[in-house]
């Protein structure tokens, strides 16, 4: 007996068979292949996959509580998207060197997947479920995100977590007209459609994308392309889950029911609910209390007619009618939409709320608008800052500079709550990431200013990223950003009963519209073509016709809301404002940029100092672009000439302003460029001999006007005169010009030195 690896050697056939992994492995259509691999790693968890693409590895875990929470009605669902420094070879930033919070990429990878597994939870489960998904690998070729997805769902389908999926997710890019499914980094820079797709075998679930101006169809195109890659890729997890044994689920039940409690809310309420529905209330806070006074009003009847059950029986009674009661409001509202074409607020299907735009409401801002539509508003500011101002991304594959940055704001008084604004959630970042994606696009890329948008969300009834975008658009125009189209957005909304063939597909959701419904589906764009997409889907069985029904419906409230934004502001504005800080943008030669920062940065802090500008330089494809900014025009035109100096190449001919930097006997050297001298010979002085410098009345220090007369091929050395910038005496007769030599011929080699004669 002998220990092998820290194992007796009669026990390394048991361990050998503890371990016994599971591999799958799934092609592209471009050769590529994605492996999935259980039973190796984290087995503790109630399931877990490693997925490889290439080099670049994920881990995905999750786990469930046995039982659900006391009293919770609702999926708790956690989903986490961390990236390792370590995968790509890097230290993390900051003084601990270690992963900290969160980034906004690792968010908004966490909501793809938390958006794509929701809805397939079964609807009475809840128990908290923690998916944790984390990167381990990377190559930097392949992207990791649109992997996330795809990982998860094969943890739960190797579980026996209740999961009425598998689901899969992938990106679509359009390179060069042709689609590519989960497209390299290098591929998606040259991509003008950039969507992420999350589908069971049989519905698209989720879409998240930004394009270049793109038709409705080419979105259509890329989702079917988006979901004949993910079939295989769920048919691939059902026959994993089969070979890992995880076919039967486990038993769960959250819910207790009263069915004659369910019964009676319903015929006693549903009635008087859909005649609410059918009222068409355009106030918001009326119609959540007529509703409202429905539910409590049966409480009341039912207390009474149930006066022999004690108080913890009747707030258990209480609490099913609050879920079933919530059910009748769901079904009257739907049944409205479907059988009288009459929505909540009394519109029609494809009818848009009131808008009212205003610009320029706040005068310190750069650019301010507001943006009103029902009873949604957005209040966005506009600020331009310098170079200094762009936000600096260091992730793990992801080291570069942000210039348009989009902030949302959703403070609580916004839909009337009483509670605390806690900081920045991952609903926000998500929201402020569609606008920026949205509007990005728009701004010129040689706009030499950082943009900041910040939208603060005022009031909210549905569809709040869709007014940051107009109301951003106005405030970009507002400030003088030479927008290239201004852009709109709108939220869509589908009411669909399962096997019922009737549908309606609806235009500028209510927020109630989007709680009750069946599908979230914003669209932002120009006149032109699509710019960013966002849909998330309740339902099964949403056809391609319907999506494009709900896409040219969208684009014509688009263009509807488009009007009434260009109406309020036609064009953006020709100045800027006074108070917004001017920049120039200048380039100069590469081999420059040392000169103009100087040792140290001593000669552009120096410049900075003196001006009062703000200077910033990098080399760009082979330039050094400087960007100079001031309060002023004096500022920067006094700055730019200091920089025109540094660079500009010194001419043979030209006369220059000089600065006597030093005295010599044979002449004075002067600085007649910056960072430049001259030698200025006693002889070109003036016209007259001088046996001294002294006697021109010259010194360190002076100030003198100097031509260059010569620069030295060789040396790269410049001659200086000041005597051709004075007249020429009379009868001035020049001095004959000294004869050269005679040329000498070669030089003779010399005798090789004789060592041991010098006694070395």
């Amino acid at each position: 007996m002998y220990i092998f690896a820290g194992i007796l050697k009669e026990n390394i056939d048991k361990t050998i068979f503890m371990i016994n992994p599971i591999v799958k492995t799934i092609e592209l259509g471009d050769g590529r292949t994605i492996t999935l691999e259980t039973g190796k790693l984290a087995k503790q968890a109630d399931g877990s996959v490693m997925l490889r693409m290439g080099n670049t590895m994920l881990l995905a875990t999750v786990c469930a509580a046995k039982d659900a929470v006391p009293g919770t009605d609702f999926m708790p669902l956690q989903v986490e998207y961390r990236e390792k420094f370590a995968a790509a070879g890097r230290f993390p930033g900051g003084f601990t060197k270690r992963e900290g919070k969160a980034s906004d990429y690792e968010i908004l990878t966490c909501r793809l997947v938390d958006r794509a597994l929701r809805p397939l939870f079964p609807s009475n489960y809840h128990a908290e479920v923690y998916v944790n998904v984390i990167l381990y690998s990377a190559d930097g070729v392949d992207m990791p995100d649109a992997l996330a997805g795809f990982a998860a769902s094969a943890a739960l389908a190797v579980s026996d977590i209740p999961f009425e999926g598998p689901i899969s997710e992938v990106r679509v890019a359009r390179v060069n007209g042709e689609y590519v499914v989960n497209p390299t980094f290098a591929q998606l820079e040259q991509a003008d459609m950039d969507i992420m797709v999350g589908a069971t075998e049989e519905n698209i679930m989720m879409v998240e994308g930004e394009m270049k101006e793109v038709t409705e169809q080419d979105l259509l195109n890329a989702l079917k392309v988006a979901h004949e890659a993910i079939k295989p890729m769920c048919r691939l997890q059902k026959e994993l889950e089969k070979e890992a044994g995880k076919e039967v689920k486990r038993e769960y039940c959250h819910e207790v029911n009263d069915e004659d409690l369910r019964e009676e809310v319903k015929k006693a309420c549903y009635d008087a609910a859909y005649r609410i529905a059918q009222e068409g209330n355009r106030d918001k806070h009326a119609r959540e209390d007529a509703f409202m006074e429905i539910r409590e009003n049966f409480k009341l009847s039912y207390a009474e007619a149930h006066a022999d059950l004690s108080e913890d029986e009747l707030a258990e009674k209480n609490a099913l009618i609050d879920r079933y009661y919530h059910d009748v409001e769901r079904d009257a509202m739907r049944r409205c939409v479907l059988d009288e074409g009459k929505r909540l607020d009394g519109r029609a299907t494809t009818d848009i709320r009131p808008i009212w735009c205003e610009v320029s409401p706040l005068p310190g801002p750069h650019g301010s608008a507001i943006f009103t539509r029902g009873e949604t508003q957005s209040l966005s500011t506009c600020t331009l800052g310098t170079k200094l101002d762009e936000k600096i991304i260091d992730e793990v594959l992801d080291q570069s500079k942000m210039r348009f940055l989009l902030h949302y704001n959703f403070p609580p008084f916004s839909t009337g709550e009483a509670k605390a604004q806690r900081g920045v959630g991952r609903r926000e970042i998500g929201h402020g990431h569609l606008a920026w994606r949205g509007l990005k696009g728009q701004i010129p890329t040689d706009f030499p200013y950082t943009v900041r948008v910040v939208s603060d969300i005022l009031e909210s009834n549905g569809s709040s990223s869709m007014a940051t975008v107009c109301a951003g658009t106005l405030a970009l125009m507002d400030a003088g950003v030479p927008m290239k189209k201004p852009v709109s957005g709108i939220a869509m909304g589908l009411i669909k009963n399962p096997g019922e063939e009737k549908y309606a597909v609806l235009s500028d959701i209510l927020g109630d519209e989007d709680h009750l419904g069946d599908m979230d589906f914003k669209t932002t764009g120009t006149i032109d073509g699509l710019t960013a997409t966002q849909m998330d889907i309740k339902c099964d069985g949403l056809s391609y016709e319907i999506l494009e029904k709900a896409l040219m419906q969208a684009k014509a409230g688009r263009e509807h809301i488009l009007g009434k934004l260009t109406e309020c502001m036609p064009a953006p504005r020709a100045e800027l404002k006074p108070h917004v800080p001017r920049i120039v943008q200048i380039t100069i030669p590469k081999e420059f940029i040392g000169a103009v920062i100087g040792p140290g940065g001593k000669i552009i802090q120096g410049i900075q100092e003196e001006t009062g500008a703000v200077i910033t330089i990098e080399e760009t494809d082979g330039v050094g672009v400087v960007q100079v900014s001031g309060a002023n025009k004096d500022v920067i035109d006094a700055a730019l000439g200091k920089i025109k100096s540094i660079v500009a190449v010194p001419e043979v001919g030209e006369v220059y302003d000089g600065v006597i930097r030093s005295v010599m006997p044979y002449g004075a050297f002067v600085e007649f460029m910056p960072g430049r001298d001259g030698l200025l010979h006693i002889s070109e002085i003036d016209w007259k001999r001088l046996e001294t410098v002294e006697e021109a009345g010259l010194k360190e220090g002076d100030h003198i006007q100097v031509k260059l007369v010569d620069i030295d091929q060789k040396t790269g050395k410049f001659k200086l005169s000041r005597r051709v910038l004075l007249e020429k005496p009379e009868g001035y007769v020049e001095r004959p010009a000294r004869r050269e030599r005679p040329e000498r011929g070669e030089r003779r080699e010399r005798r090789p030195r004789n060592d041991e004669q010098r006694g070395e």
